[in-house]
């Protein structure tokens, strides 16, 4: 699919199993992207990349099993343009705890889940980012928090000491949700990625 200007947009799917991938795919399309849902092995191969939206990683796991997605997600995270908010990055992340559970190990990351207290201890908070455009607006709802990264992973947002979002390759997490913000820069910079991985 090509927009007004020629150029060619990327599909960008995102797992719509659980979780707000409504607002994903809105946030996709206006920073882009050509936003598809994705819910079966045969959809997931239609597209360049992949939104894992945040809800409850563990029954997240449940869906993708029931629906026989675990191998070919597990696949896809290894070869093209993966992003995970919240329970998205818990699957992607390489080790998990409190308590441990089965994940992707798409990125060099031990992420701690719930670390930041129940649903009432949500927060937004504005912080300093390494993407242009000033201070992030970041929706924290249950979330995870980042305890660790590998050499090669890089930081790009902080809350406290503690990384929020962290790229390797064409791997990006998140632990906050930035589909509840009007700030559009995380998803423009994803689609970015999916443009030069192909």
């Amino acid at each position: 699919m090509s927009n007004t200007n020629g150029a060619v947009k990327k599909r960008v799917g995102v797992l719509a199993l659980q979780g707000d991938f409504d607002a994903h795919a809105k946030a996709i399309t206006l920073a882009g992207g050509d936003a598809v849902e994705v819910r079966t092995a045969e959809q997931l191969q239609s597209v360049d990349g992949l939104v894992i939206p945040g809800g409850e990683s563990t029954t997240m796991l449940k869906l993708l099993n029931m629906m026989n997605l675990v191998e070919p997600l597990a696949e896809f995270a290894a070869t093209k343009p993966v992003f995970g908010t919240c329970a998205g990055a818990i699957l992607l992340a390489s080790e998990v705890l409190n308590p441990s559970q089965q994940s992707f190990a798409a990125i060099d990351l031990t992420v701690e889940r719930n670390a930041y207290g129940r649903q009432i201890d949500s927060a937004i908070i504005t912080a300093e980012t390494s993407l242009p455009g000033g201070p992030l607006e970041m929706v924290f709802i249950r979330a995870p928090r980042i305890a660790s990264v590998g050499a090669s992973v890089e930081t790009l947002a902080r809350r406290d000491e503690f990384p929020t979002l962290v790229r390797q390759g064409s791997v990006l997490a998140a632990t906050f949700h930035p589909e509840l913000s009007s700030d559009r820069r995380v998803h423009k910079f994803f689609v970015q990625i999916v443009l030069a991985a192909h």
